[in-house]
């Protein structure tokens, strides 16, 4: 028997004929092979884990999605709060209606879901490209219906119901629409509801809110949402895989109501305002002023600042947003068409600007009074025009509204007469000041709240200008320009050239010198209140107190030799209101104003020099109980149009008519 010590060992790969040995295993394919064995079992290992971790760790998570796939949770829209105005009448209440909704999860795959979307479109007569982009905008959520149309029709609904099967996934839902009883009254104000859109969702999913959800969007109703919404409530219902229902609807949560919101407008005065508006821009247009196109009307309480009523013209009615209608939405959604049409979205009274022209003449006089640049028997000339040495050096020649006077005036007499030169001359005063003593006309007229916002409780709100040497340094990069001139602090006096204040603002003002020097914080909500059942009072949730008024530091004598220069501005033979207010029953007490300002009308490419019809004043004179301030865009002098306007208003609210105001010439 041969012996088998010497032979070699037999090897796992096949002979090589070219080579006398067999291969032997390498480092190096070992190695790969090592590499290649560790992938497969970390590759294994991972499934391994994962299948761990669904059948272990979240067992309840996944049965409750596949749930899901048979049962919906809907939420159950809370009835919105309503809003009524100061002596309890509705402004804004809820109307129930059907909409169209669809649950994205239960529509067809593929090409059968733009088919039933393009079939939805041609019903509910929206274009197809704007529902499949809303579907899509809720890609995330598909569990979360997407409402496609509110207030659906009769026949709408009809065709749903009884072609349920050949739209998959398509539902009617009870809903909550917004009704104005009291129509475009006070539209800016109220505001509107439509659904929240994705940017607002980013800020506010913490606090609550949801994809779908309508919320407030503008006025009181976005001011005051989160009272005004409510809690919604939840609903089950078992479906099948094509989204039919299987069961009955089962409430697990019931939706609470939104609270109601107490407004301190007496919405017939605002009624009266709005209509004055329109009546100061006949009269503009009777005077030959054919561009006065728009206004602004407040009320305030001087005492404690309510809002008693604010207008503005144009105007809109808030339903169209609850319709939908595109045509009519255009003007407050299309900025072309908005500025064709005189931007009917805009609160004038809050969030426009203005030169405040002859209304900011007590400005500047309590503020001469309080630095002692003269006193109210102090005489100053009262002429045609007014001539300083330029800058650079050519005089410069200021004007006064009548060229024909010449005469030495106290400051009463001016005020009523509305003289600017006299005024042009207290501007070259504070001009010369020493460096040591500051801006102080701009301070004073700061702490009487011009260029800053009044905080009022309903956005948005506009600042206006007070200028400074500062502000126009920073503002423009024109060496000349940058330069504070004598020319800035002469038309400051007058309310002119870089200064613009809001109607609002001009009222708060007002307020000051109707009360004696304290300034308001104007408001618009007076209380939060919860509705209570049929015939019962509502309850008191929360009395929203206005701040109290803060003391401006004028001294009483100032404020009393104002009151009565406004006094003379509406009764003295030279008023310039004396034909608009002088045989009113109730005294009235103000200032007209004409502002001049650059203006580019709609339909124009260019722009225009235009003059604005200011009147503010208040009344009774003694003791006044309410401050108006009354702007007319583009209407002409202040006696013509916005002083007719505010004496409509007065009428109104003392409830006694004046005599008949024949025509009114050129006044300041």
């Amino acid at each position: 028997m041969a012996s088998t010590t010497n032979q070699p060992l037999p090897s796992f790969l096949p002979p090589d004929p070219k080579v006398e040995e067999p291969y032997l295993l390498t480092p190096r394919v070992a190695m790969r092979v090592a590499i290649l064995g560790g992938v497969a079992l970390i590759a294994f290992a991972v499934l391994f884990l994962r299948l761990w971790s669904l059948q272990i760790l979240s067992p309840d998570k996944y049965r409750t999605a596949a749930l899901d796939n048979q049962l919906r949770r809907d939420r159950i829209e809370a009835p919105r709060g309503t809003i009524v105005d100061r002596s309890g009448r509705v402004l804004v209440r809820n109307v129930a209606s059907t909409a169209v909704v669809v649950w994205p999860a239960s529509l067809p795959k593929g090409s059968g879901r733009d088919t039933e979307v393009r079939e939805l479109a041609k019903i509910l007569d929206i274009p197809f490209w704007r529902l499949r982009q809303k579907i899509r905008s809720h890609q995330e959520d598909p569990l979360t219906p997407v409402t496609l149309k509110v207030a659906a029709s009769p026949e709408v609904m009809a065709y749903l119901d009884e072609h349920q099967s050949e739209f998959p996934g398509v539902d009617l839902k009870q809903t909550y629409l917004r009704s104005y009883p009291a129509q475009e009254l006070l539209a800016q104000v109220l505001g509107y509801v439509n659904e929240i859109s994705a940017e607002q969702l980013k800020r506010m999913r913490r606090e609550g809110y949801v994809l779908g959800d309508r919320i407030g969007q503008s006025g009181v109703e976005a001011a005051f949402d989160k009272v005004l919404r409510g809690k919604a409530g939840i609903a089950e219902l078992r479906v099948d895989s094509l989204g039919r229902p299987k069961s009955e609807l089962t409430l697990t949560q019931a939706p609470e109501p939104g609270n109601s919101i107490r407004l301190t407008i007496d919405i017939s005065l605002q009624r009266a305002a709005e209509r004055a508006i329109q009546h100061g821009i006949a009269r503009a247009h009777e005077s030959d002023e054919w561009a006065a196109d728009g206004g602004s009307i407040v009320a305030l309480d001087p005492n404690n600042g309510d809002v008693l009523a604010m207008a503005s013209y144009p105007t809109f009615r808030p339903s169209v947003y609850t319709r939908g209608d595109e045509k009519q939405l255009k003007p407050l959604l299309d900025a072309d068409t908005a500025r064709r049409e005189n931007y009917p979205a805009l609160n004038r009274a809050t969030a426009a600007v203005y030169p405040a022209g002859s209304t900011f003449k007590p400005v500047t006089a309590l503020a001469a009074l309080q630095e002692h640049l003269v006193d109210q028997y102090t005489l100053l000339p009262c002429t045609g025009s007014y001539t300083v040495e330029g800058v650079t050096g050519a005089d410069q020649v200021f004007r006064n509204w009548d060229p024909n006077v010449s005469r030495a005036m106290g400051m009463s007499e001016a005020i009523a007469a509305s003289c600017d030169t006299y005024f042009y001359r207290l501007g070259t005063m504070f001009y010369d000041l020493p460096p040591e003593r500051g801006h102080p006309l701009q301070a004073w007229a700061s702490r009487f709240g011009i260029g800053a916002l009044t905080g009022l409780d309903i956005g948005p709100e506009a600042k206006g200008i007070l200028p400074t040497p500062e502000w126009r340094e920073a503002t423009y990069t024109n060496e000349i320009d940058r330069l504070w001139k004598p020319g800035d602090s002469i038309q400051l006096t007058i309310g002119q050239k870089d200064v613009a204040v809001t109607p609002l603002q001009m009222a708060r003002f007002y307020a000051l010198i109707a009360n004696g020097g304290k300034l308001v914080t104007p408001h618009l909500v007076s209380s939060i209140e919860q509705t209570g059942g049929q015939n019962a009072a509502p309850t008191v949730v929360k009395s929203l107190q206005p701040a109290p008024p803060a003391d401006s530091g004028v001294s009483p004598t100032a404020i009393e030799v104002i009151q009565s220069a406004l006094y003379d501005a509406t009764h003295a033979s030279y008023g310039t209101a004396t034909s608009v207010f002088g045989s009113f029953s109730v005294p009235v007490a103000g200032k007209t104003g004409t502002a001049e300002k650059v203006v580019t009308l709609p339909r124009y490419s260019y722009p225009l020099l235009l003059d604005q019809s200011w009147w503010c004043g208040y009344a009774p004179a003694d003791s006044p109980s309410i401050v108006l301030c009354a702007m007319i865009e583009n209407g002409g002098h202040g006696g013509t149009a916005a002083a007719p306007a505010a004496l409509e208003v007065f009428e109104h609210f003392f409830r006694t008519k004046a005599p008949a105001i024949g025509a009114i010439g050129n006044t300041d």
